[in-house]
Order: structure tokens, then sequence, then C-alpha cells
């Protein structure tokens, strides 16, 4: 506010003495009246209250005063009542209202309001909300406007819609707040709107996390997961094993090669239920570590107590797979897609990859793995994609019975192996022909097969009822067997492959007569328990509780 000279104006035939004061100069005064220089837009209403407002004008006992208001060059839309101006500016330019004040003893003041009018300012988003953290019933919240930067614009009110529910959260004027109900991402959208009717939309994401969620324990420096730090067994590489070696079966792309803080961070991905849904499920619940990252159950139970159509797949050796492609039906061309699909199944996890990014990025113990890995904290579904790929080639069963043949230059099973164990080897690799499939000393499938299961192949999985297989490795700690899970021992496995292999009519030639009837084996009681001694030296107590691909999250 400009102001000149102030004088205290009293009415010398008012009685009561100093009763009414005018803070300006007196009728006749030469000194100028008060200028104040106010701020409007065209379209958007305007208001200025001088009596209430102005330092010009006071009364000490509120006598009557009356009050006068001329505008030049033009009112441009606005009008005054008592002192008080408003109305909505009509064109851009500086206008001015003169208000004069007088009181019964004709005593006065004058104030000058320059009015400047610009343009009604565009409102837009100025300041996007970044995506919020909050965790079910503790108590959240939120500005959404950022303390009125959110948006451009003047006389801005604020309205707050939730999608798919509100969760346990209401909004005021802009101000989220409330005790989310459960765990679960909320899309808030807020959208402001100004004088004149104008909108603009602002929309991110409230993520809610589980309660009993923590952050994981994790080695200062990573554990060795590369082929520089944790080398593939020597004797992988052994190309008089059956079916060769198992190297040459690698399906690691040269884009997507493990290192130790690629492989540390897919094991954080793997055991974090942060990527289901509703912060119930994780990789790690259908892939356990006892159990050859196998699962117990036939199904197993996804994120909102939905059941998988198939058995849940072991995962070691999984590297060794020169076809490279993944689940039971090879849906999945490499394994890097493949890590993402459970995540975005509708029974199994039920995130979006967006969802899933947004979950992460706010999650503040992930930055610091993102940056080791791959050089910024940017969280990408690709990046997501490729540590868990890493962590999962990384898995690597080399350290069984089996393989404690191998410590010299040549393999002595006969130094390890009892007389029966030995039996099943030659059988397996001889008379039942087990290895014609299960391969190298990886023990990987070498394709995809059908092995008889049924007459009739009711789910068909890669065409004509054939599936993977995973590798045998630790075959003997597994609940159950085949894509289905409908077998639960080891015994029963041997059996069938022995006297139950079905005439099916897309049936594998390998298991095929010459005739073309389904093979029987015939072996002897005895033969089948040797076999089945043979395949538990496959098991690799190390592999099954090494700390390197334990859960970081066990409390």
């Amino acid at each position: 506010m400009l102001v000149g000279l102030s004088l205290s104006a009293c009415a010398s035939d008012d009685p009561a003495g100093s009763e009414v004061a005018l803070t300006a100069p007196a009728i006749g005064a030469t000194s100028a009246a008060t200028t104040l220089a106010l701020q409007a837009f065209v379209g958007v209403p305007f208001a200025y209250d001088a009596p209430a407002t102005s330092a010009t004008f006071s009364s000490l006992r509120r006598r009557s005063v009356t009050y006068r208001v001329t505008f030049a060059p033009s009112a441009n839309g606005l009008t005054a009542t008592g002192g008080r101006i408003s109305g909505t500016p009509l064109v851009t330019g500086t206008f001015t209202a003169t208000i004069t004040a007088t009181t019964g003893a004709l005593l006065g003041a004058s104030e000058v309001v320059t009015i400047v009018v610009s343009p009604s300012p565009v409102l837009t988003l100025a300041s996007a909300n970044a995506p919020q953290a909050a965790s079910e019933g503790r108590a959240f919240t939120y500005d959404a406007t950022k303390g009125g930067t959110a948006f451009s614009g003047t006389s801005l009110t604020y309205t707050v819609s939730f999608s798919p529910a509100a969760n346990g959260l209401s909004a005021v004027n802009g101000h989220i707040s409330g005790v989310p109900a459960a765990a679960g991402t909320t899309t808030a959208s807020i959208v402001a709107r100004d004088a004149v009717g104008r909108t603009a939309t602002d929309t991110f994401s409230i993520v809610v996390f589980s309660a009993d969620l923590s952050a994981p324990t994790l080695p200062a420096t990573p554990y060795a997961y590369s082929d520089a730090t944790a080398p593939v067994p020597a004797h992988f590489s052994d190309t008089n094993a059956p079916g060769g070696a198992a190297s040459r079966q690698d399906n690691t792309p040269a884009t997507n090669r493990t290192t130790d803080a690629g492989a540390a961070l897919g094991r954080v991905l793997f055991y974090d239920r942060r990527v289901s849904a509703n912060d119930r499920v994780s990789c790690a619940s259908c892939h356990q570590q006892q159990f050859a990252f196998g699962d117990t159950a036939r199904f197993s139970r996804g994120f909102n107590g939905g059941s998988t159509v198939r058995h849940s797949m072991g995962l070691q050796n999984a590297r060794f797979y020169q076809r490279g492609r993944f689940f039971w039906d090879e849906r999945a061309a490499t394994l890097e897609a493949q890590v993402l699909l459970p995540i975005q199944d509708g029974t199994e996890m039920g995130m979006s990859l967006g969802r899933l990014v947004t979950k992460l990025s706010v999650t503040p113990f992930y930055a610091p793995l993102f940056q080791s890995a791959f050089g910024t904290t940017e969280v990408t579904s690709e990046r997501i994609s490729r540590a868990l790929a890493q962590f999962v080639r990384s898995l690597t069963s080399g350290t069984s019975k089996f393989d404690r043949a191998f410590a010299g230059t040549t393999p002595n099973f006969n130094a390890v192996f009892s007389a029966e164990e030995l039996r099943g080897q030659q059988l397996f690799n001889g008379q039942a022909g087990c290895a014609r499939c299960h391969a190298t000393n990886a023990h990987v499938s070498d394709d995809v097969h059908n092995t008889g299961l049924d007459a009739v192949s009711t789910d068909l999985g890669a065409g004509l009822g054939r599936f993977k297989s995973p590798s045998l490795r630790n075959v003997g700690v597994r609940a159950r067997f085949m894509h289905d899970g409908r077998m639960t021992s080891l015994e029963q496995v041997v059996e069938f492959y022995n006297s139950g292999v079905q005439a099916n009519a897309n049936l594998d030639a390998r298991l095929r007569t010459p005739a073309g009837q389904p093979q029987r084996l015939n072996l002897r009681a005895d033969d089948k328990t040797a076999l089945v001694a043979y395949l538990r030296t496959l098991t690799d107590p190390a592999f099954l509780t090494a700390a390197k691909f334990a859960d970081p999250f066990a409390r």
C-alpha cells in the first residue's frame, strides 16, 4: 500500500469529542489520498472490502460513515456497495476505484485503489504427486495439494476420489487422512477446480503395505553368485557324462550375465511378499529351498487363496537347459520372461508390472540394491526380470554325494557309493533308460516329452501332452512329482516307468518297444530299490541350506 500524509480528523461540533476518526487528510488538506494496488484476473470473481480492510478508514466509536466509489476509466464489470467492491472483471487493463468516506461532520478521507486486471491464469498441473507409502492399520495423512503448489491457478478448491475403494481413507479439500484397512494399492485422483469452473487432475498411487513386513538382512558384501566368484562345478563341463557337458546347455544370455549384486537383488525379490497384490505370497511361497525350490502341496496356493493348475516345478540347475524355455509347457521363451508371469497371474500373485514398479519404488531398501546391481536406483520391470533370472540361474546344485565322486581327476563312484547305489546308477544309465531324458552331470531334461501319464492327454502341455521336466537334483526331498503332482514318492515314479506307462497316441518314442507298445522294464524289486537309492545320491544338503539362497527376511 502506498500511503500519503495521514492525519486524524475530529469533528469540532462532536459533543463526544474525538468520537470519529478517519485516518487521512481532512477536507481541504493538500496532501494526496492514499493509494493501494490490487491484482485481479479476467473472469475470476474479485472482491475488496474497504471498510473492513483499509487502514485509511477508521471510526473510533463506529459513527455513521458514508462511502462513495467511482471507477475510471470504467467499472469493467465491478460494482460497489457501501465501500465494498465486487464483481468479475471483463477485460485486461489497469483501472482505478476512488473510495471516499465521509462522516456527518463532513470530515472525509479517500483511498485510490488501482486494480490491475491480468489474463486469467491457466489451470494446470504444476507439480505431480509421487506415489505414497502407507501401512495397514496405521494412521496416514498426506496433503495432495502439496501446500497449494500441485496446480497453477487461483481460488482453487479440491476434491479427491479413490479407486477401486477408499480403503479406510477420506479427503477434505485435498488433504487425505485415515487408517488403511488392508494391504493393496489405492489410486487417488485429486481434481482442482478454479473460480470459473475449469479443472485439472492428478492421479497417483497410495501403496498400503501389510503391517507385518520387514526389511531384509543382507551381508555388507554380497554373497558369491557370479561365475567369477562361484564357478560352475568343473565336472559340469565333462563331455563324457551321459548327454555330454552340462555347461554346453547353458541358457544364460549375453545380455544378462549373473553378477553378485544382480543375484543379491534377485534373492530379495524372490523372497519378498511385496511382489504380490496383498503382500501374502512371494516366489518362495511356491518354491521352497528345503524342498528343492518346489512345493509340498500338489497345487500351490495363490495370493487370494486360489490354487494353481499345475504343480510348482523345482528350480535348481534351471540354467542348464539349452532350449531356454520355461514352465512345464514351455510357454515362456526365456527365464527373463518366465519370472514375471507368476507375478501377473490372477491366481498366483495378482500384480500388474506397473503396480509392482510403484511398490518397489516406494520401498526404501530397494534403492541401494538397484543402484548396486544396475548403476542407478531406477526400478523397472526389465530390471526386476533380469535380477530374478540371475538369482534363479545361480541355483546350481553340485555338491551332493554324486558330486563328491569327482574330487579327483577322474570320477570314482566306487569310493563314495554303496553297492546298491552303484547298481542304481547302472540302471539309470542303462536298462531303465533314465539318462536318455535326464542327461548331463546336472541331470537336466533334454526336451519336452509325452511320458504316457494318461492314455488320453487332458492337459496338452507344450502340445500333444508333452511336458518339460526339472533337473533331478534333490529329487529325493520333493513331496510331489509330475506336472500335476499326482505322485507322492520316488517309488511311485519308478514303478510308473517300470510298469505304468500308458499307450498314449503321442507317447515319446524312447518309451515305446520296437513294436510300438509302451515300455515295460520288468525291474525286480531290488532293482527298483537300487534306482531310488541312486536318485537319493543327488540330494545336496549344502545347497538346500545355503545362506546365499535362503530367505533374507527370516526373523
